[in-house]
């Protein structure tokens, strides 16, 4: 049998196969259905606004003819997508297999929808205003709108709940280990101790940024017609206020951000900075995922085995880090797709080609691989917990690390004039590399010199796990 021929259809990729529990959610706002749907939401409020009017012109209709529609019209016109489901998924499909245009496909969904309009049970307009849909408007006129609101919604209700998630799971493991003392590793090699504490507040911060950016995240559109100039228009409907009725539309109706300046196309300068910025924050989290990877493969996180589930399949004592690696792989392929859009999104042509139409397809893709991964991190995040034990044995089997507070400690001694001082990392050097140190090397290396009594006990003081300055407090400006 050919797999071609099972019904229902085998998905293609692993999105819509394999995780599709995981990407779901984002079915509702970025698939084709749903772009088709909120495609009828901008056609059926421009129908609205033409014939109602706006604030500007005391509510009155814009294009001569059409009376004001009632409460009731109204409320039937926003029943057309919000009523959008299955059989009329099939409908429209059927429109474009004649039309071979998705937009042209919705009008005349919605000219259907308008022919049953005299379920209202009252004389209605409504069965007569097949015209007034997709009044002077070029496909991209509803495409931007659409688009843009997918994405908003999209972005609004999944992702950013779902990286929320993190950076608060983090937040709160910060201020739970702001004082469990860590050994730094800088090129590979032990290092000043830190926090873990500390450590984890350092990713909190990174991320809130890129939150921060998302949250504040322009959607920009534009309604103005072929090529942006309202040309058809005015020559259907002169002495309007297009412009403003424009304005109006995408700021009032649409929740956008209004683009006065646009081709045939709205510019799409604000999905490549959105895109860039969740590139960057994917970016910031992969990061995390390798350093937690390492930190498992060194003992110092330990994972909490899953009942029933197998680790490795021929060694039964492994628990593997599979989720993060699963993170790691999916945002990289998420930051892949996100690059592309971002950078070809921002040419056209002249006044228009179609690059964009098919290249934003993906972006559902692109969002859906952020989405697995962040729902794989989130997982692996609350599946470990610190190992004190590695960590408290590293910290005491590396003495060395306080080379640094010691000659740092000299040069102090020596600018306030104190003998013996002079060549401070020399002669720590000279003590402390490339050999094993106890605290009775490091103490009687300090009891050599000439330290006042002061220094000397606090510098004795020191221990690997002490040695972390004000760690536990920078916890506290993740916030």
């Amino acid at each position: 049998m050919n797999l071609t021929d099972i019904s229902p259809a085998i998905a293609l990729t692993p999105l819509d196969g394999r995780y599709r529990s995981q990407t779901a959610p984002l079915v509702e706002y970025l698939s084709e259905p749903a772009l088709n749907r909120e495609r009828m939401r901008v056609e059926v409020e421009w129908m609205i606004m033409l014939a109602n009017g706006y604030a500007g012109n005391d509510w009155q209709p814009i294009v001569p003819g059409v009376k004001p529609l009632t409460e009731q019209e109204q409320a039937f016109l926003r029943a057309i997508p919000e009523e959008f489901g299955a059989e009329g998924i099939a409908r429209h499909a059927a429109h474009e297999a004649v039309t071979h245009h998705d937009v042209k496909a919705v009008e005349y969904y919605i000219d259907d929808q308008l022919d049953a309009a005299d379920v209202l049970g009252a004389p209605t307009q409504l069965t007569g205003l097949k015209t007034l849909v997709h009044f002077a408007c070029t496909s991209e006129d509803i495409n931007n709108l659409s688009t843009a609101r997918c994405v908003k919604n999209a972005i609004e209700h999944v992702w950013l709940p779902g990286i929320d998630a993190i950076v608060d799971l983090l937040a709160a493991r910060a201020d739970e280990y702001r004082d469990t003392p860590l050994l730094s590793l800088t090129h590979g090699q032990p290092a000043t101790p830190t926090t873990l504490g500390k450590e984890l507040a350092v990713y909190v911060y990174r991320l809130r940024r890129q939150i921060a950016h998302v949250r504040a995240q322009q959607y920009l559109g534009k309604i103005n017609g072929a090529t942006g100039t309202f040309g058809a228009h005015l020559a259907a409907v002169d002495g309007v206020d297009w412009v403003e009725v424009s304005r109006f539309f995408v700021e009032d109706r649409m929740g956008l951000t209004w683009n006065p300046l646009t081709t045939q196309i709205e510019s799409h300068d604000w999905q490549a900075e959105l895109y860039g910025t969740i590139s960057h924050a994917n970016r910031i989290m992969h990061n995390l995922c390798v350093d937690t990877w390492m930190y498992i493969s060194r003992g110092v996180f330990a994972q909490v085995p899953v009942k029933g589930a197998t680790g490795s399949s021929t060694m039964p004592h492994k628990v593997n880090p599979i989720r993060f690696e699963n993170a790691e792989a999916n945002l990289e392929i998420s930051c892949s797709l996100l690059d592309t859009l971002a950078a070809t999104l921002v040419e056209s042509r002249w006044q228009r080609d179609l690059t964009d139409s098919t290249t934003q397809r993906n972006i559902g893709s692109a969002l859906g691989y952020s989405v697995l991964a962040l729902n794989n991190l989130l997982g692996g995040l609350k599946s470990i917990h610190p190992n004190t034990q590695v960590m408290e044995r590293e910290l005491d089997e590396n003495w060395e690390v306080l080379g640094e507070p010691i000659q740092t400690a000299m040069r102090a001694s020596e600018l306030a004039g104190r003998p013996g001082m002079e060549r401070p990392y020399e002669k720590v050097k000279e003590l402390m590399r490339g050999h094993q140190i106890a605290q009775e090397d490091v103490e009687r290396f300090i009891d050599s010199l000439d330290f006042d009594s002061e220094t000397a006990a606090r510098l004795k003081a020191l221990t690997p796990a002490t040695y972390v300055g004000v760690a536990a407090q920078l916890v506290d400006f993740d916030r």
